[in-house]
């Protein structure tokens, strides 16, 4: 089964651009580019001596500390990465080698000095790396980077030694017992329990090098407003150009061009609009945005003086009034349901490409109509395909556990860096900072927690005002735009009972919440949208696992059909309900109240769940 999930070692080669979702940054692709997926040499350092030892430098007549290889992107947690050491251990060490095949795939020429006499810059971007990491080319240090859910790069041009084969060490911190790292729903324990899972620490997303000229475009943006008519579009360059050099977009959809823009930058921050006439037709501008039902992307090319780069975008509106959800300017109602993003084999890494489009298909086959994937970033390329099959996501931050200063600074760190680099997924329709007051324990009572909550709302809504923001999901919310409600009684009666009208509802947030916590502690949500964000949890089928556990428990089969249609019944009975949010897909580790299998295979035949999470049952 392993190696059905896994792809071959091979020589890198040139891969293409999107549409076939295997690049690791989809919205900003070039042709230029090579995984340094596979296999990789590896050691931990329980001692701690590595650094001092100098690992990250060449030892071509020394022994290597490389003792292991491990499977990369896989975390040496994971039995995919071949290590499959769940231990806790706080530093390991990474190492590969490349050379000049690699460099012609990456675009940038063979030989040493090839790609510098030609201008060209040679980046090694990293996916994810948990927590914290240094890393080195041919012995020099080329830059480090802390939080374990975000993306960074270096550009190592000038690191390359004079040599054939080249060398990337990398150098990883991560605590098993530092409670004041975003994490999640990664175990501080050895073994999983309850909620929570092994952990995924080490390079758990792809590394890969990339060429670029000494100008090219680093990030874009996109802001569509098919109010006005126009697509914005905001790009950072990799440095400013020496002399005006010449930005253009282009646009099209379906082959057809739809606008383009052209002008001079002599700044590396760009902020350009493309007009589109066909939003300004009334009858027509429809034809053109993007929603579950018709995802329909724009494709995008970005110039720059010699850089050129694909791109895509979906035009489309969300925001929030009157108690319900609105998409593209009229009310839809949210069928979610909650993605751990885990599998047995890999953690939190994905077993390959196609396992991230298999995922969001499956969701859409369940009936559901978006996804919250619970205290993770997911990999870029679920949200491809997110937006290319038309899934709506919640954006989840991971949380940590604890409150101080510094795990402040480490959230809004990571919050800030996510924020930026999903905001052009057409996909991502609301954002969720904090969950149930994980890291913010005691925010009922403790004004520095609340005010943190309040100031997560204000910097996102700063960098994104396109978009409603959930300050805390399940209870004790501040500043929400939508009040999510956590609710795991297994009694159909009393949910109907507790949702049924807005009065009902209205009653609820002036108590205290099923969970026995206050739902709102401020701001004016009269007019917010009230989602039951969590609830469900049916335990079921889970005899492999020793500690199985679920919200509740079904006996057979036909006893799990029962319970879950009758809670969906209730659900689909309210009449001020906007949304919902069932837990959760699949069975994971110990928590085995998913709707499918840990392989993905369906507890009841597909089409009897979907009937269900529709209402058509």
């Amino acid at each position: 089964m392993l190696d059905d999930m896994i792809d071959d070692d091979r020589e890198a080669t040139a891969s293409p651009p999107s549409p076939d979702g295997t690049h690791p940054r989809p919205q900003l692709t070039r042709p230029q580019w090579t995984d340094l997926s596979g296999s990789w040499r590896f050691t931990f350092d329980d001692a701690d001596e590595g650094l001092a030892a100098g690992w990250h430098r060449p030892h071509p007549n020394a022994e290597s500390p490389f003792d292991r290889e491990i499977r990369v992107p896989f975390p040496p947690e994971s039995p995919a990465s071949g290590i499959g050491d769940t231990a806790h251990h706080r530093v390991s060490w990474y190492s590969r080698s490349f050379g000049g095949a690699d460099l012609d795939a990456a675009g940038f020429g063979t030989g040493w000095g090839t790609g510098w006499g030609t201008g060209r810059r040679l980046h090694l971007h990293f996916g994810a790396v948990d927590y914290r990491c240094h890393v080195w080319v041919d012995g020099q240090q080329v830059g480090d980077h802390e939080g374990g859910h975000t993306p960074f790069g270096f550009d190592i041009t000038d690191a390359l030694a004079d040599t054939e084969r080249h060398t990337i060490v990398v150098r990883v911190e991560d605590d098993p017992h530092d409670i004041g790292q975003p994490r999640g729903k990664q175990d501080w324990r050895e073994q999983p329990h309850v909620i929570w899972y092994h952990r995924t620490s080490g390079i758990w997303q792809p590394v890969w090098l990339e060429a670029t000229p000494t100008v090219a475009t680093t990030a874009v943006r996109w802001n569509p407003d098919p109010r006005r008519g126009v697509v914005a579009v905001d790009l950072e360059l990799s440095r400013a150009p020496e002399s005006p050099t010449r930005v253009r977009i282009d646009l099209s959809f379906d082959g057809r061009p739809l606008g383009s823009v052209e002008t001079d930058v002599v700044h590396d921050e760009v902020a350009l609009a493309v007009p589109v006439a066909d939003l300004l037709n009334g009858q027509a501008y429809e034809e053109l945005l993007w929603s579950p039902e018709h995802p329909r992307l724009v494709d995008a090319t970005i110039t720059v003086g010699e850089d050129v780069a694909r791109s895509y975008l979906g035009i489309r509106t969300a925001h929030v009034e009157r108690r319900r959800f609105f998409l593209n300017d009229r009310p839809y109602y949210v069928r979610s349901v909650l993605n751990q993003g885990y599998w047995p084999e890999t953690h939190l890494a994905a077993p390959s490409p196609d396992a991230l489009r298999d995922e969001v298909q499956l969701i859409k086959d369940l009936g559901f109509n978006a996804a919250r994937v619970h205290q993770k970033f997911e990999d870029p390329r679920f949200l491809y395909w997110a937006d290319r099959l038309g899934l709506l996501v919640w954006g989840e931050a991971p949380a940590s556990f604890t409150f101080s200063p510094t795990t402040v600074a480490r959230t809004v760190r990571e919050w800030l860096d996510i924020v930026r680099r999903d905001y052009s997924h057409p996909s991502i329709v609301t954002w969720v900072p904090l969950n149930e007051s994980w890291g913010v324990q005691h925010i009922a009572h403790d004004s520095r927690m609340r005010a943190f909550a309040r100031a997560l709302v204000a910097l996102t809504k700063a960098l994104d005002a396109t978009r409603p923001v959930v300050s805390n999901d399940g209870w004790e919310q501040v500043d929400t735009d939508i009040v999510a409600i956590h609710d795991y009684d297994a009694d159909p009666a009393r949910v109907a009972a507790r949702y049924e009208t807005h009065d009902d509802i209205a009653r609820l947030l002036e108590g205290v919440g099923p969970a026995g916590r206050v739902l709102i502690l401020e701001g004016d949500v009269s007019q917010a949208p009230v989602m039951l964000t969590e609830f469900g949890g049916i335990s079921f089928d889970g005899e492999a696992e020793p500690d199985a556990w679920g919200y509740s428990s079904a006996a057979s089969a036909d006893d799990f059909d029962e319970r879950l249609h009758g809670l969906m019944r209730a659900v689909h009975a309210s009449r001020a309900l906007a949304g919902f949010c069932y837990t959760q897909l699949t069975d994971t580790l110990q928590e085995t109240n998913g709707l499918l299998r840990p392989d993905r295979t369906p507890k009841l035949p597909l089409e009897r769940l979907r009937a269900i999470m529709t209402g058509t049952a």
